[in-house]
């Protein structure tokens, strides 16, 4: 459809209110001629039911005549037309009764779907003509339909096991969802589709056109990529502008290429074993990450007697360094794994991780030190950046990918990340600070070398590859995979990337309260490295390497949240097989979870605070461990995996957000430690840890009741209902055209 853009010399000569109602002026129009389009090709499949419907009663007429004519036995063939038919003719009646009952279902659907965008189109032309007048002719902005007139419409075929499209030398891409592909907002922005219905057009053949695909050329006019918000709407089109100049009808066509439907090289296809050697490299990779991040906790007291450093605030630092490295991960290596692929990245930045923790081990001095734990920290982000969507390259299915998920993020938060840490640093540390990043080199290097037997998951990349392949093979330079016509230049990935977190948390409710909520947890428990010690080395008199146990029980309760969180998929599961009403609500299949993690997280931190007494014994402040990883964990799986299921193509930007900003938290946070303790007290100052947290426990309960009301308000979810409504309603033309007994399937 027609995008009609202000030019610069229009920006510079109006001013920044003039420049916003001209942009929403300008998506009214686009919006108009996306409904004007949506009209023409409802109604053309309007008057494509009813010379359905009118063929079929004239079958049924001519069986009627023909069994008073003849008196057709039961049971014996019988002629209908040019053909013998064997059905019995009470159930070929019955049959051609029911496809006119679904005809006229879908019609009465259809003029429904008619009804509410000719209202939409009523309302959006009684605003424009009353801001431009009747002299804006709005029916010109509607793009054009049919095929496209640039050259013939080629059939998909197979060629060693690969779907190959050929396109008509503009810029066009399959649109089938290529695998792994899990970031839908920057996969559409280049790219438009070839809807893949598996049948030959034969253009000589008139009784097919229903039948066929359809060619779109992709032109600034015809682009359908996701348009975020008015913001950042004219960068876009300049940016699409650039990146698709005039199609040049004498390049020979392009052949894009795609995975078969059984391909073994797409990872969805992948066996069991391998599968679980991906999961098994990922978890590795994290527990390195997650292990480095709280590994010198046991070290410190040894750091500051060899450095010299007396100063409780710099002595927090090598912690919180290293969580401020955390912020590079979903900014900087996630997108990079969607261009040069999931392997790549996930190595080098472990390469790079096991040297600096080499050079830990090594510093000379404190600001050395400092440094090299900087770096630690940006390397480690990379496998908390990419690998939950490396689980996601492999598992298609929902659950298992869920259940996958919930395991890593066990294995990321708790267990054998933090809570080991502590306890060999505390222990090791008495020989030699120094040993304790010799362990962890050791960990790390051993690690490596398992990483080096991953595959790579990322279908993309994995199709890339495959075309190099082929065009080396075959000298043919025109073979491509659809990631090789998306152009992601340096202004694209900040304008994608940097800038859309941001506005999410600014504009957006539900991301900027879930941000606050497990930005306030990741602290607290990174907080505890800091407040485990004054209770349990200054109050029970542990040593550095006892004083880490009891970071065991937190782990257990991580443990326990998985349990719970398999419990509640299961029950999700079964209701949704018997259609229960409350599934279909989006805040009641995930936020339950951290309706029951917020109350146990609030009570473990009473639990601490006024059971960690010298009179007490010291397992009862242990046990507040329990109930504390339960609590942190719930809150996680539930409020990550919500926001995920709201956004759904803009989840990546929304989980990168929620990402800095805990990564921010956790680094600044514990540096408020040990002068709130020293202050207030163990009992007070983790009790106002608690009342923190019981305010925050009430926001996934605010988003239960008013989530719905957020979301219907929200520009993001606005433009992604808008595009499930398109894509369902083309999904239902595509099914609703007949398919010829001349027409064959393609395979793939």
């Amino acid at each position: 459809m027609q995008r009609r853009m202000l030019s610069k010399e229009d920006e510079a000569a109006v001013g920044n209110d003039e420049l916003e109602v001209r942009r929403e002026d300008q998506d009214k129009i686009n919006k108009f001629s996306r409904l004007h389009q949506r009209e023409t090709l409802l109604e053309e499949d309007l008057k494509s039911r009813a010379k359905e419907k009118e063929d079929l009663e004239e079958i049924s007429n001519e069986l009627e005549l023909a069994d008073e004519d003849e008196k057709i036995p039961y049971g014996e063939p019988y002629k209908l037309g040019d053909a013998f038919i064997m059905l019995p003719l009470p159930e070929v009646q019955e049959l051609l009764a029911q496809g006119t009952s679904k005809i006229e279902k879908s019609v009465s659907e259809t003029e429904a779907k008619l009804h509410s965008i000719r209202e939409e189109m009523e309302l959006l032309k009684v605003d424009l003509y009353a801001r431009f007048g009747k002299s804006i002719n709005l029916e010109t902005y509607a793009p054009p339909s049919g095929p496209c007139q640039h050259q013939e419409i080629y059939a998909p075929r197979e060629e060693n096991g690969t779907h190959i499209e050929k396109d008509c030398g503009n810029r066009r891409t399959c649109d089938r969802k290529y695998n792994g592909s899990t970031d839908l907002e920057e996969s559409r922005e280049s790219t438009t589709t070839l809807r893949d219905t598996h049948t030959v057009h034969r253009p000589e053949d008139k009784s097919q056109d229903d039948g066929h695909r359809t060619c779109k050329s992709l032109s600034p006019s015809r682009s359908k990529h996701v348009q975020l918000d008015a913001a950042d709407a004219e960068q876009r089109y300049k940016l699409e502008k650039a990146d698709n100049p005039p199609p040049n009808e004498s390049k020979p066509p392009r052949l894009v290429i795609s995975f078969a439907r059984e391909d073994p090289e797409n990872p969805y296809n992948w066996s069991t074993g391998r599968k679980i050697l991906v999961l098994f490299g990922g978890s590795v990779s994290v527990v390195n990450s997650t292990l480095g991040s709280s590994l010198p906790s046991g070290a410190i007291d040894y750091l500051a007697e060899y450095f010299h450093v007396t100063s409780q605030a710099q002595l927090v630092l090598p912690i919180s360094l290293f969580l401020v490295g955390y912020v590079f991960g979903p900014v900087v290596f996630a997108p990079l794994s969607e261009t040069y692929g999931r392997r790549v990245i996930l190595v080098t930045t472990f390469v790079f991780y096991t040297i600096f923790t080499l050079a830990c081990a090594l510093a000379p001095s404190w600001p050395f030190f400092l440094i090299f734990r900087l770096l630690c920290g940006i390397t480690a982000s990379s496998a908390i950046a990419i690998v939950g969507g490396l689980f996601a390259d492999i598992y298609s299915d929902p659950i298992t990918r869920g259940r996958a998920m919930a395991f890593f993020m066990a294995v990321q938060a708790t267990t054998c990340g933090p809570q080991l840490a502590p306890i060999i640093s505390g222990f090791i540390s008495g020989v030699t600070w120094r040993w304790t990043f010799w362990v962890g080199l050791i960990i790390a290097g051993l690690s490596l070398a398992f990483l080096f037997f991953i595959p790579e998951t990322y279908g993309p990349t994995i199709l890339k590859r495959r075309a190099e392949k082929m065009r080396k093979e075959t000298s043919n330079p025109n073979i491509f995979a659809p990631i090789e016509l998306e152009k992601k230049g340096a202004r694209q990935m900040i304008t994608i990337t940097l800038t859309r977190p941001v506005r999410m948390i600014l504009f957006e409710a539900i991301v900027l309260f879930t941000c606050l909520y497990v930005s306030i947890a990741y602290a607290i428990f990174y907080l505890f490295f800091e407040a485990y010690p004054l209770i349990f080395q200054d109050i029970y008199d542990f040593n550095t390497g006892t004083g880490g146990l009891p970071f065991l029980a937190i782990g257990v309760g991580a443990f326990l949240s998985v349990a719970i969180f398999m419990y509640w998929d299961s029950v999700l599961v079964r209701a949704k097989k018997t259609d229960a009403s409350w599934t279909l609500v989006e805040e009641n299949r995930r936020l339950p979870l951290a309706c029951l993690g917020g109350p146990l997280y609030v009570i473990s931190l009473f639990w601490l605070g006024w059971t960690a007494n010298a009179n007490i014994h010291w397992m009862v402040p242990i046990l507040s461990g329990l109930p504390f990883g339960i609590g942190f964990m719930l809150i996680f799986m539930a409020l990550l995996n919500y926001v995920t299921d709201a956004y759904e193509i803009f989840a990546a930007s929304a989980l990168a957000a929620t990402s800095a900003c805990r990564s921010i938290f956790g680094a600044v946070l514990p540096i408020a430690a040990r002068p709130m303790y020293d202050s207030l007290g163990i009992a007070w100052a983790s009790s106002l840890l608690a009342f923190l947290s019981l305010g925050m426990s009430i926001i996934p309960f605010a988003f239960i009741r008013y989530g719905d009301r957020i979301r219907a308000n929200s520009k993001f979810c606005q433009e992604l209902r808008e595009r499930k409504r398109e894509y369902e309603e083309e999904r239902e033309r595509e099914e609703s055209v007949p398919s010829s007994p001349k027409q064959k399937t393609s395979p793939g």
